[in-house]
C-alpha cells in the first residue's frame, strides 16, 4: 500500500502517517525537484527504488549546518547514473558490435555492476539478462527503473559478507530468500529503530559491519575480462580491466600493518561534521558518528558535468544546484587528495635542470579504474619577458596532448621517461592495453595484457613484487625513481644566456583520453550516436591538479618552487 501511494504523487511533497506503538510520526515535505530529478518509486520483489527511502533520510544536517541528506548526496554521483552514463551506453553497444558472437556475456557481464539491481532480480526470475535491444535500457522492459536507478539503496545495503571471499566481477550475493518486511537491510550501527522501515518499506535494517569493508567495493572494482579474437573466440588470456581494489590491498592503505589503513569508505564517503540522525523521520533520532556522506566523491568531473548539461535528455535524478556540488565537490577532492607536486630547480652554466616528484595521495595507482584515465606533467619554461622557450605536454582544445605519440597515432604510445630533453617527450601516467598478438588496442575484449602501466603507485606498493594483475608495465619498471608513493623526472634543458627563468609545472588530469574517445566513435551504434553528439559539445580540457611556479635563477641551486593546488 506504502509504494502504491507513493508511486501515484511521485516526487510531490510526501506527508507520512505511520503508526507505531502509538506515536505518529510526520515527515516535512521534501524539496521540490525538477520531473527529471524525481526518485523512482518500484517493487521489484527484492528491491526498491530509491525513492522510496528519500521522505525520511533527506533533510538532515550536520553539526556544521551543511545538508548530508543521503539520497540528495547520492542522486548526483556516478554510482546512481551508473546505468544513464552516456559514453558506458556507447562503449557496451560498440563492444557488442564487434563482437556479436558473444553479445550475450558482454551484456551481462556489464549489466551485473551498471544496473546491479535489474541483473540480480532477473537472475532470480530466470529471465535473460540485457541491455540493448528489448533488454533493460529499454523504457518498455518491466526492470528498466531498477536498471536506471543505478547502484542504489537497497543493493549495496542487501550484500551480504559472504561475497568478499574473492571480491570482483560483481560476485555480490544478495538474499533473495526472504520476504517482506523480513528481508535484511544492513548498515553499520546497531540498535536501530527498525518498526517504520519493517512497515513503511519491507525492510529490517540491522548492524552489517561489510559495510564499513573496501571488499564492499571491490565487488565491482575489481573486473577481468576474458580476451577474444574477433570471432569471439578465446585466446586463452584473461585481463586485468581494473584493480582498484588490488592496488589498495597492495597499498599501505589496505595492507593490514600499521596504523595507516584507510578504507575505500573512508575517502570517498567523507565524514559529516559531528554526529547526524540517521533519518529525519521521526525527528527525535539519537544523532550516531561516525555519519560518512553518501557522496561517493570521485574523478570524474568530466562526465558530472555532461550529466549536469544534459539532465533532461538523459534523464539525471538531479537537479542542476546538486550536479553543482557534486562537481564542486570532485574538483575539490581532485586538487586535495590525490596528488602533491614537488619542484626543484638549477641553473649549471647554460642548463636548466628540473626535478619533478609527483607524489601520490590516494590508496590505489593514480590514476586508477578504467583504462581511459591519464594523468601527465605540462612543464613551461619562459624567459623573463614571458615568452616560452620551451614547453612540454601543452593540452589542445580538443583533448589531445602536444607531443603524446597515442593522439597522433593510435597504434603508437608515449613511453615513460626518467629524463626529458625534448618538446617532444611528455611524461603521461596511464596504462595502454595491447591484445594478445602485442598490438596496442582500445577495443576492451580485444585487451590480453598491458604495453605500458605507469600509473602512479600508492605509498606502499612494492613494484618488484607485485601480482601481474597489478604489475607495472613498460620502462617505468627498472625505472629506480619510480616508486610506492611517487615518481621522479627529470627535466635537462638548454637556456638562451639568461641568468633567469620562470617554471610552470602542472599535473593535469583527464578522464576520457583522446585515443579511447577516438575508439568509441569509430564505429556507429545508436549509443556511440548519441555519445558523439554529447562529446563533441563537451569541455574536454583537464583538471589541474597540482601546480608549481617559480624562478630558475644561475647562482642558486636547487631552489623549490612555490606549490598551488
Amino acid at each position: 500500500m506504502w509504494r502504491t501511494w507513493c508511486t501515484a504523487f511521485g516526487w510531490f511533497a510526501v506527508l507520512l502517517c505511520v503508526c507505531v506503538g502509538g506515536v505518529v510520526w510526520l515527515a516535512q515535505p521534501t524539496p521540490a525537484q525538477p520531473a527529471s530529478a524525481a526518485l523512482p518509486f518500484f517493487d521489484t520483489g527484492d528491491f526498491a527504488g530509491s525513492g522510496t527511502c528519500e521522505a525520511c533520510h533527506n533533510g538532515l544536517v550536520d553539526e556544521a549546518g551543511t545538508p548530508v541528506g543521503i539520497p540528495d548526496d547520492w542522486r548526483a554521483t556516478m554510482m546512481a547514473n551508473s546505468a544513464r552514463d552516456p559514453l558506458w551506453q556507447a562503449r557496451v553497444s560498440v563492444e557488442v558490435s564487434r563482437t556479436l558472437a558473444i553479445s550475450p556475456t558482454i551484456e551481462a557481464t556489464c549489466a551485473r555492476c551498471h544496473t546491479p539491481m535489474a541483473s540480480a532480480q532477473a537472475a532470480v526470475s530466470g529471465e535473460t539478462v540485457a541491455l540493448l535491444g528489448d533488454g533493460f535500457l529499454n523504457p518498455d522492459h518491466p526492470l528498466h527503473a531498477a536498471a536506471l536507478d543505478g547502484v542504489s539503496c537497497t543493493l549495496c545495503h542487501q550484500i551480504i559478507s559472504d561475497t568478499f571471499a574473492a571480491p570482483g566481477d560483481g560476485n555480490f550475493v544478495i538474499d533473495t530468500g526472504t520476504s517482506p518486511p523480513d528481508r535484511l537491510l544492513y548498515g553499520p550501527f546497531d540498535n536501530v529503530l527498525a518498526d517504520p522501515m519493517r512497515q513503511m518499506v519491507g525492510f529490517t535494517p540491522v548492524l552489517g559491519e561489510q559495510m564499513e569493508d573496501a571488499a564492499l567495493c571491490g565487488t565491482c572494482h575489481n573486473l577481468t575480462t576474458t580476451t577474444v579474437r574477433a570471432d569471439g573466440t578465446p585466446t586463452g588470456h584473461q585481463f586485468p580491466e581494473q584493480r582498484t581494489y588490488d592496488e589498495w590491498e597492495a597499498s599501505a592503505f589496505g595492507d593490514g600493518v600499521g596504523d595507516d589503513d584507510q578504507s575505500c569508505q573512508a575517502c570517498h564517503m567523507p565524514p559529516a561534521e559531528g554526529s547526524v540522525p540517521l533519518a529525519s523521520i521521526p525527528n527525535d533520532l539519537p544523532p550516531r558518528a561516525p555519519f560518512h556522506r553518501h557522496t561517493f566523491t570521485g574523478a570524474n568531473v568530466f562526465m558530472l558535468r555532461i550529466l549536469r548539461d544534459h539532465a533532461d535528455t538523459l534523464g539525471v535524478p538531479a537537479s542542476v544546484e546538486q550536479m553543482n556540488r557534486a562537481i564542486t565537490e570532485s574538483l575539490g577532492f581532485l586538487q586535495s587528495e590525490t596528488a602533491h607536486l614537488h619542484v626543484q630547480t638549477a641553473l649549471v652554466s647554460d642548463t636548466l635542470v628540473l626535478t619533478v616528484t609527483v607524489q601520490n595521495l590516494t590508496g590505489h595507482k593514480f590514476p586508477s579504474g578504467y583504462p581511459s584515465r591519464r594523468a601527465w606533467l605540462h612543464v613551461v619554461v619562459s624567459d623573463t619577458t614571458g615568452a616560452p622557450i620551451f614547453e612540454s605536454g601543452a593540452p589542445l582544445p580538443d583533448g589531445r596532448i602536444a607531443g603524446n605519440d597515442a593522439d597522433q597515432n593510435a597504434a603508437q604510445f608515449e613511453p615513460h621517461y626518467t629524463l626529458i630533453t625534448d618538446t617532444t617527450q611528455v611524461q603521461v601516467y596511464e596504462s595502454i592495453m595491447q591484445d594478445a598478438d602485442g598490438n596496442v588496442t582500445y577495443t576492451l575484449l580485444r585487451a590480453a595484457t598491458y604495453a605500458k602501466d605507469n600509473r602512479l603507485l600508492p605509498r606502499g606498493f612494492d613494484k618488484a613484487n607485485a601480482p601481474a594483475e597489478i604489475g607495472v608495465y613498460g620502462a617505468a619498471q627498472s625505472d629506480t625513481d619510480f616508486v610506492g608513493g611517487s615518481d621522479r623526472v627529470v627535466y635537462r634543458l638548454p637556456g638562451n644566456g639568461d641568468a633567469l627563468y620562470q617554471v610552470r609545472v602542472a599535473l593535469l588530469y583527464q578522464t576520457l583520453a583522446a585515443p579511447f574517445a577516438d575508439d568509441v566513435l569509430a564505429t556507429e551504434t545508436p549509443q556511440s550516436a548519441a555519445w558523439r553528439a554529447l562529446y563533441e559539445t563537451a569541455d574536454r580540457q583537464p583538471v589541474v591538479i597540482a601546480e608549481a611556479r617559480g624562478v630558475a635563477a644561475r647562482y642558486q641551486t636547487w631552489l623549490p618552487l612555490a606549490v598551488s593546488p
